[in-house]
């Protein structure tokens, strides 16, 4: 039977292992990882995914072609598919999602918020995380809140955001106040993300401990009682490893 709906610039596919962070941290998940970002955020851990450098190891795959390697990783059994990138936004998805939701898998999504589809209704998470200052990129605050808008409070719904320095805090701290409403959940960076092509630099576990403890000591601080700090387990784990 032929794969009618458009391909999916897919950078890798892996799993079974944990989420690493966020809402959903520490549930065996599947990934998705796609190729190409519309944003060039200066600390990215994914410059694999993100890069036109790499685009050679990009693959067009149809909705069809990943959906096997899915059932595939998985042995049949549901879980979650966590859609990633790159921003995964950029890619055709939405048949990917009827699909697997009609076996029974569930699927989340991490975007900054900068491209809006109407299929992020049908997710099972909607990760917003917009990019603070470090990142030297600028938010688009009404694309963000498109973004609510097309997923129409049929998802899960959080904010996660990267937290650098006080101005990232204070970026935080003003994005929890435009959607109150959303859980928030707060991540030290990694300052020591791998150069393209070499998963296997050093990380700098204490460096990013000390930025967390000062993060928990930020927050009690201000009584801001209603954000989650948590750190990137895969990388206390595995460091810049790519593929877990």
């Amino acid at each position: 039977m032929t794969d009618t709906h458009p391909a999916i610039r897919v950078s890798e596919i892996f799993g079974p292992t944990i989420q690493g962070e966020g809402v959903l941290i520490g549930l065996p998940t599947v990934f998705v990882r796609t190729g190409g970002c519309d944003y060039r955020c200066s600390w990215c851990d994914s410059s694999h995914a993100v890069d036109n450098q790499f685009r050679d190891e990009w693959k067009m795959m149809s909705t069809g072609a990943v959906w096997q390697n899915v059932v595939a990783l998985s042995g049949g059994r549901p879980l979650m598919v966590s859609l990633s990138g790159g921003n995964p936004a950029i890619q055709p998805f939405g048949a990917l999602v009827k699909r697997g939701h009609a076996e029974g898998y569930r699927f989340a999504l991490e975007t900054q918020g900068s491209v809006i589809r109407d299929w992020f209704a049908d997710l099972d998470v909607l990760i917003l995380s917009p990019k603070p200052p470090s990142s030297q990129m600028t938010t688009d605050w009404a694309a963000v809140e498109a973004c609510l808008q097309a997923a129409q409070d049929k998802p899960q719904i959080v904010l996660k955001l990267i937290v650098f320095d006080e101005s990232d805090y204070a970026y935080a701290k003003d994005a929890a106040a435009r959607f109150p409403r959303l859980p928030i959940y707060l991540q030290p960076g990694n300052h020591t993300p791998p150069r393209p092509g070499n998963e296997n630099a050093p990380v700098d576990l204490d460096g990013i401990i000390k930025r967390m403890e000062w993060l928990i000591d930020s927050v009690a601080r201000d009584r801001w009682f209603e954000a989650r700090v948590l750190p990137q387990l895969h990388v206390m784990l595995w460091g810049n490893r790519r593929g877990v």
